[in-house]
């Protein structure tokens, strides 16, 4: 038999080698960290390790990129880090911790024990959120505070401030107790909601990041499976499978963002769509929660005919409701804009709502307001106010295809 010459590895191109690993850090990035946050225990020091794998990646894949690349980083970022502890000298005080429970190798339910962690009571909710975002999602702290309409600083304070208090009170890297849970899952429910968040309108070229939507959608499920009888877990996942169901339709064949008026129904995903629904009017028999009201305004989207035809009174009934549970401004917002679309409804009264709107401080950044503004204004046929609220929102947004949409709605004003 003839033994064939043995071949080295084809070297990849640089560029391959720089997709390859940034695809590595969306698809990747919350499982290595929670595996490395495992045998550590160490939130800065997982975080630094994981980092430095994928950064080893981009040095050693040119010679080969890996069949699993999360296996890889996984294994990389682990070695690290027991590299650190020794040379630490800690490796001994550490022991205990690195004896894992019988039947806890690498389990699935990894990230969701890491929100958890970040979502332990001790910490203030604010700081929650921004640790989540930061840790689960891999987010850059800019992108913590776009998705938090905060400042940069403090979503910067805010995520130190939480791994601080994490280490110093010692707290677990563990899913809670069942008797814990009723009291730790509104947090967490909310942090996964702020990542599908993230990832469905995403700061910068892409409209969407389909790594962290996904990702959102795994926890929400693992949430609903761990809780199989909590409303507001079976409500944000119905939530989160109706908009992801009309994620093809949400852009043009030209690349062009389309809002939901304009969508093509037929582009939906009716599977998905059908799990959301049936999802929603179960949690909403059993419960009134906001993500029971959330999930029933989607299902009051997806179900009608035509945009025309959604029933906008009962939409805004939702939003009463919420307003009573739930009064943030982002709420009263969606309550505005719903109400201008109720038949008859006075235009005038919708857009001093918005105007007062724009006084709350959570608002100041937000494109969606001058946005909302914009098209009251527009119907009202004063073209010269509303493309100064569109120009406001295109300078607040940070989504360029949004940006575009938004410039298109202006120039369309002057013609």
């Amino acid at each position: 038999m003839q033994v064939p010459p043995h071949r080295p590895p084809a070297t990849a191109h640089p560029r391959a080698v720089v997709a390859a690993v940034e695809r590595a850090h969306r698809e990747s990035w919350s499982n290595v960290l929670s595996s490395v946050v495992r045998l550590t225990r160490d939130l800065d020091l997982a975080e630094d390790c994981t980092q430095d794998a994928f950064v080893q990646a981009l040095r050693s894949w040119p010679d080969e990129i890996p069949a699993n690349p999360g296996g890889w980083l996984t294994t990389v970022a682990r070695r690290l880090a027991l590299d650190r502890m020794r040379r630490e000298t800690t490796l001994r005080r550490k022991l205990p911790l690195l004896i894992e429970e019988p039947g806890e190798i690498e389990q699935p339910t990894d990230p969701l024990r890491l929100v958890f962690t970040c979502c332990h009571p001790a910490l203030a909710q604010e700081s929650q959120v921004a640790l989540t975002l930061r840790l689960i999602c891999g987010l850059t702290t800019r992108e913590v505070a776009a998705g938090l309409l905060i400042s940069e600083s403090t979503a910067a304070a805010r995520i130190t401030r939480a791994k601080k208090k994490i280490a110093a009170a010692g707290i677990p890297y563990r899913i809670p107790a069942d008797h814990e849970l009723p009291t730790r899952l509104d947090a967490v429910l909310t942090v996964v909601h702020l990542v599908y968040t993230a990832g469905h309108v995403a700061a910068g070229p892409e409209l969407t990041r389909t790594e962290l939507t996904g990702r959102a959608i795994e926890l929400a499920r693992l949430l609903q499976r761990l809780m199989p009888g909590e409303t507001e877990a079976e409500a944000l996942l119905a939530l989160l499978l109706m908009n992801e169901a009309r994620g093809d339709a949400r852009m043009s064949a030209d690349g062009e963002l389309v809002l939901l008026a304009d969508q093509d129904r037929s582009r939906w995903d009716t599977k998905m769509l059908a799990e959301g629904v049936s999802r929603a009017t179960a949690a909403l028999l059993h419960g009134h929660g906001r993500f029971a009201l959330q999930a029933a305004v989607a299902g009051l989207h997806v179900t009608a005919p035509t945009w025309e035809r959604t029933d906008w009174q009962q939409v805004v009934r939702m939003y009463d409701a919420m307003m009573v549970s739930w009064p943030t401004p982002i709420v009263a917002l969606n309550r505005a804009a719903a109400r201008s679309f109720v038949p008859g409804i006075d235009l005038c009264e919708v857009l001093a709502e918005l105007d007062a709107l724009g006084n709350e401080p959570a608002l100041r950044t937000y494109a969606y307001l001058p946005a909302a503004r914009a098209d009251v204004l527009a119907r009202l046929g004063r073209t010269s106010a509303a493309a100064d609220a569109y120009g406001e929102a295109v300078a607040l947004t940070t989504n360029e295809a949004e940006r575009r949409f938004l410039g298109r709605r202006r120039a369309a004003l002057s013609r």
